[in-house]
């Protein structure tokens, strides 16, 4: 019964130029990973694979932070997958959200991980480590990259198997999605890892790649920057050791205004 107050308290206090948006449904995977949805403003456009800046009223002001938007361009509703943080400026209150809540959301979303900012090719690679995915779940529900490649891999890899849920559940989604599944077809990969426990493929994603495991378990050739194409996001090492591993083998790293054949998102790095 608290909820409705506590919304009215926030309305009182919410600043300007930002959207106040509902929370409408919450799904919390482990103690450490959680995703939510939320209303959609009117107006609010974006492009697959950008991010927004999330908050929440803490005390008496707004704390921000960079959140991929999970969902596709076309979705009514907007979804996050977002970690949890005991101590976080943000996350230590985002993780307790419940439908109903408030959630403010600045008004221009941004980011590197557009299929603008790639150069034509064949097949796309999306590298993600834990909530790194969280972009590749819009740009993966998007009719248009379908449209641009033959062959779409998402790897993800986390550190154990309960972590890796979000990921699958998508292609779940996917699968049993009215339009998307024919759309997708058999165009589309999940490629998971893991690091810390037992599981059929294991281990992190730059040595998979190094060693060439990736290649063979996946049944494809080596990166050739004549046809991959590559998105990165994850932890800084991780984006430094893929960079370095894609660059090795001659691809050559673009920007939203000089398209290339690979882009990084740095925006979550700290």
């Amino acid at each position: 019964m608290n909820a409705p107050a506590k919304n009215e308290e926030f309305a009182i206090k919410i600043p300007d130029g930002v959207y106040a948006e509902t929370v409408l449904d919450v799904q919390h995977y482990t103690d450490r990973l959680f995703r939510f949805r939320m209303t959609r403003p009117a107006g609010f456009r974006f492009r697959s694979g950008e991010f927004a800046m999330i908050g929440l009223m803490v005390g008496e002001k707004p704390i921000y932070r960079a959140y991929s938007i999970a969902s596709p361009a076309w979705d009514e509703e907007l979804e996050f997958f977002s970690i949890k943080v005991p101590d976080g400026p943000l996350t230590s209150h985002l993780q307790k959200i419940k439908p109903g809540d408030t959630v403010l959301m600045r008004k221009k979303p941004t980011g590197t991980l557009v299929l603008d900012a790639l150069t034509p090719g064949k097949r796309l690679y999306m590298f993600s480590t834990g909530t790194g995915i969280a972009p590749f779940a819009s740009l993966i529900r998007d009719p248009e990259t379908y449209e641009k490649f033959e062959e779409v891999i998402l790897t993800h890899t986390c550190r154990e198997v309960s972590e890796l849920k979000y990921g699958q559940d998508l292609m779940e989604e996917i699968k049993n999605h009215e339009f998307l599944s024919e759309l997708v077809g058999d165009k589309l990969k999940l490629y998971s890892t893991v690091t810390r426990e037992d599981y059929p493929f294991q281990g992190r994603i730059t040595d998979l790649i190094e060693n060439g495991k990736m290649f063979s378990d996946l049944g494809v050739p080596p990166l050739d920057p004549a046809v991959d194409r590559g998105m990165i996001c994850g932890s800084a090492a991780m984006l430094k050791d893929t960079k370095e591993l894609l660059e090795k083998a001659g691809l050559t790293e673009g920007a939203n205004n000089k398209p290339s054949e690979f882009v990084i998102e740095r925006a979550f790095v700290g």
